[in-house]
């Protein structure tokens, strides 16, 4: 059985039938055929069972007209079909039956499959690496570096020590408890609005990254300092809204919904979560991975942000692909191909407005090239490596794991109980009116 391959796809290949008009009378030696069983005939499968696209079906359908539509036709998932001429009547009569497309692509998946199941999962498992599951990558660690530590990799007695004094929301030594130490701070207070109110709303782990079993300082590996080698003088081609800190919250201008963070308004998750440049978080830190033929999809449980990736053989084929440069969305124009043992994932083009708050902002001339390796069984090693003379003096690499997990992805119900925001309008127009009025007693 010949074999052809599409993205990371495998399946059977014969020479696709240029007859696709079933003939009214059966020649003696179709006859004959039709009287064999029909699991026999699947055995025989090695001249006449063609995979095609999808596509090439519904051209030929067309070309065809209605009255002339081949009558051996089976339908199969991800867009390809599987078809015999002639087919047995068992076969031909349920394809006839057959009007529920789930029905026919089940069936059609389970012919192929059968055909050629151990063929195909061998070729697939020796051209990428296996990255489906359910990951986290929760850890203390940072983008940068801190300041007073010189390596990236400290033993483990060095990380508990580094961990404990790492700030979490901001908090220097951890959140409040209500034992008087970092409390809560006053209204008004330049720390307001980057503090949470104690450990019970955070889950970003307990100690520093671990990758390939060292223990990491900092996300980022080059430059060897372990910091961002960011230009003083930044030529950005969107508007900057700096927030300050990373989860700072609450400081918006209060003009209008449009004002408030991406991650108050819900459209992204906070922290970088789900990229590109995908970095550890407060909270919600599990992503589902799944690999499909031709795309490769992350799900990240804050705010469900989902990154569909399609993949192709070769970087030439997938830069050739890119979408049109007015589509400016989420996570950026991301294509894909594996290399050896990796997926290797390109992105360019990312929203303006995620740029904005983004941790990890480039300019259209910008690129962000991430890398996916399976290290062992529970860890996949990420690394991505950002490229933009606008705003940095040079490329610079972070690099940090994703460990599997049994944890499920739960529910991010975020505008559910959503309090903050209308009632921070709310109040700002209340001010309005008060000023307007010349009320000054609140």
């Amino acid at each position: 059985m010949k074999l052809f391959y599409r993205g990371a796809h495998y399946a059977p290949l014969t020479q696709v039938n240029s007859g696709l008009k079933s003939s009214r009378r059966r020649a003696p030696a179709q006859a004959a055929m039709y009287s064999r069983p029909w699991h026999q005939l699947l055995t025989e499968a090695e001249s006449d069972i063609t995979c095609a696209p999808i596509n090439f079906y519904e051209n030929q359908h067309k070309a065809l007209g209605r009255s002339n539509r081949p009558r051996a036709l089976i339908s199969v998932a991800n867009r390809h079909i599987v078809s015999r001429h002639p087919l047995p009547d068992l076969f031909q009569g349920m394809t006839n039956m057959l009007k529920n497309r789930r029905l026919t692509i089940a069936l059609s998946a389970l012919l192929c499959g059968a055909l050629g199941s151990s063929t195909l999962a061998q070729a697939q498992s020796q051209t990428r690496p296996d990255l489906e599951g359910t990951w986290t990558n929760k850890s203390l660690t940072n983008l940068q570096r801190p300041e007073g530590v010189e390596s990236l990799v400290v033993t483990p007695e060095q990380a508990v020590i580094i961990a404990a004094r790492t700030p979490i929301a901001g908090i220097e030594g951890g959140l409040d408890e209500g034992d008087g130490v970092n409390d809560l701070p006053e209204e008004g207070a330049d720390d307001f609005g980057v503090r949470a109110y104690n450990n019970f709303w955070v889950e970003p782990g307990n100690n520093l990254a671990l990758v390939k079993g060292e223990h990491r300082t900092s996300y980022v590996i080059d430059p060897p300092n372990g910091r961002v080698p960011r230009r003083e003088d930044p030529q950005y081609d969107f508007p900057r809204s700096n927030f300050g800190a990373r989860y700072a919250t609450g400081i918006a201008d209060y003009s209008g919904p449009e004002a408030f963070p991406n991650s108050e308004r819900c459209l992204l998750g906070f922290g970088n979560k789900a990229g590109p440049g995908m970095m550890g978080a407060l909270y919600n830190t599990t992503s589902q991975f799944v690999q499909a033929d031709d795309y490769v999809m992350i799900l990240v449980e804050m705010v469900h942000d989902a990154r569909i990736i399609p993949i192709y053989d070769t970087p030439d084929e997938a830069r050739a692909n890119r979408r049109p440069a007015a589509h400016e969305l989420w996570f950026g124009d991301s294509v894909g191909w594996y290399e050896g043992d990796e997926l290797v994932v390109e992105t360019v083009n990312i929203n303006p407005l995620q740029l904005s708050q983004s941790s990890v902002p480039v300019t259209k001339q910008g690129t962000i090239t991430e890398r996916f390796s399976r290290h062992s069984d529970d860890e996949i090693v990420y690394q991505f490596i950002v490229e933009d003379s606008n705003l940095y003096l040079q490329p610079w690499t972070a690099e940090l794991s994703f460990y599997a997990t049994e944890d499920r992805l739960y529910e991010y119900a975020c505008h559910e109980g959503n309090y903050s925001m209308p009632g921070s309008l709310a109040g700002a127009r209340t001010l309005e009116v008060h000023e307007e009025l010349g009320i000054t007693d609140r």
